[in-house]
């Protein structure tokens, strides 16, 4: 692995940032007072990412997006912690698993999502099914020709935004050693579909702006063109276009923990107490020392893993890993950002207290703490038989 980035990677670095200090962090404010993104940003936002070539930018150039290496997308991730999640959100990263699309899903899902023309959301979580993907109780039948899904989905990020939902229910079970298992599918939503709805869900104290919403089939029918992959094959697809998912959790939480230690930083320098800088005493500088030196793990961690992904090397440990620290560390980061800044850190007046409660949610979606040491633990001792 090569430590350094080349001219290129840094290029996408310093692009993005700026990206981030001129259109996004100006308007942080205002969308944390409201808990909304005016429409009019959100096209904003939207139009001068296409315009800097950066749309769908984790999509290949086969389908004529950048075709970013895993670890440059990793970059970009990382870049755009720096920024609130609701508008970040604008910058536009459709889900990878559109390169399923087959057929006349290529011109009526894949193109247009990586076009800026049609956004679109993921649907996996129900109120029982988190973690547990095979105990989702959404569930499609066949009648004629066409699937019949009834069910509940919530935790849906992006959904209010979203002119599609990829969802994915089950449609049948198998015979497995340790019991019956359900099968899964993944289908293709539109919006405004008979039977689908999608309304608010909950209100948040992470993320604000960035709404969660829950979405109801009730006898909602879907062809299968709308079927994305193969039917009960709802596993394969996951297993190829998302786990790696968990890397961009790692690589904004590495941005945004970067953020608040310049905070940081720049308060143990410039405050006085007993006559000096209160860096100077070693109750906060090692603090400092402490933040920093996690940070830096974190984020090697985080390239580490996107690396292998380049490599074709396996890297579900490394994934789940570099999550599992990278989320961790920014709780840690913000707590500590506010201790060093006294009772001011928890006034609003200051974005730290945002920054600790956005941190508190990256331990919990895209798999939990817990999972991912389950996932460590599981590839540590599979090799062995155990």
């Amino acid at each position: 692995m090569d430590f350094g980035l080349s001219e290129e990677q840094q290029l996408i670095v310093d692009t993005v940032r700026r990206f981030v200090e001129r259109e996004i962090q100006p308007h942080e404010a205002e969308v944390e007072r409201t808990g909304v993104v005016p429409p009019e940003l959100a096209r904003q936002i939207k139009q001068r990412t296409i315009e800097l070539g950066f749309y769908a930018c984790n999509f290949p150039d086969t389908v004529g997006a950048a075709g970013l290496t895993h670890l440059e997308f990793a970059l970009v991730e990382r870049e755009l912690g720096r920024g609130s999640m609701a508008l970040t959100h604008f910058f536009g990263r459709p889900q990878n698993i559109l390169m399923a699309c087959k057929g006349d899903q290529i011109d009526r899902y894949l193109m247009p999502a990586v076009r800026g023309e049609r956004m679109d959301a993921l649907a996996m979580t129900e109120p029982d099914a988190g973690s547990d993907v095979r105990g989702m109780k959404t569930f499609a039948r066949r009648d004629g020709g066409d699937w019949v899904v009834n069910g509940t989905k919530h935790f849906i990020s992006g959904a209010d935004h979203a002119d599609f939902v990829i969802v994915f229910v089950a449609t049948g079970e198998e015979a497995t050693g340790s019991g019956p298992k359900k099968k899964l599918t993944a289908f293709l939503v539109d919006r405004g579909t008979p039977g689908f709805t999608i309304r608010d869900g909950y209100r948040s104290v992470s993320h604000r702006g960035y709404r969660n919403m829950i979405l109801e089939f009730d006898d909602c029918r879907l062809p299968d063109a709308q079927v994305l992959g193969e039917v009960d094959g709802g596993f394969a697809v996951m297993n190829e276009w998302l786990y790696a998912t968990r890397l961009t959790v790692a690589a904004m939480a590495v941005g945004r923990a970067r953020r608040v230690a310049d905070l940081m930083i720049e308060q143990a320098a410039s405050r006085q107490q007993f006559g000096q800088p209160i860096g100077r005493f070693q109750g906060i500088g090692f603090q400092l020392a402490d933040c920093v030196t996690e940070i830096d793990a974190a984020d090697w961690l985080t390239l580490a893993a996107a690396w292998r992904l380049d490599q074709g090397l396996p890297a579900n440990r490394e994934i789940a890993s570099a999550k599992l620290y990278a989320s961790e560390m920014l709780a840690h980061v913000t707590d500590a950002a506010i201790q060093v800044h006294g009772g001011m850190g928890l006034m609003d007046d200051l974005p730290l207290e945002r920054f600790w409660r956005d941190a508190r949610v990256e331990r919990i979606w895209d798999g939990t703490s817990e999972i991912q040491r389950h996932i460590i633990a599981r590839e540590l001792l599979r090799p062995l038989g155990a």
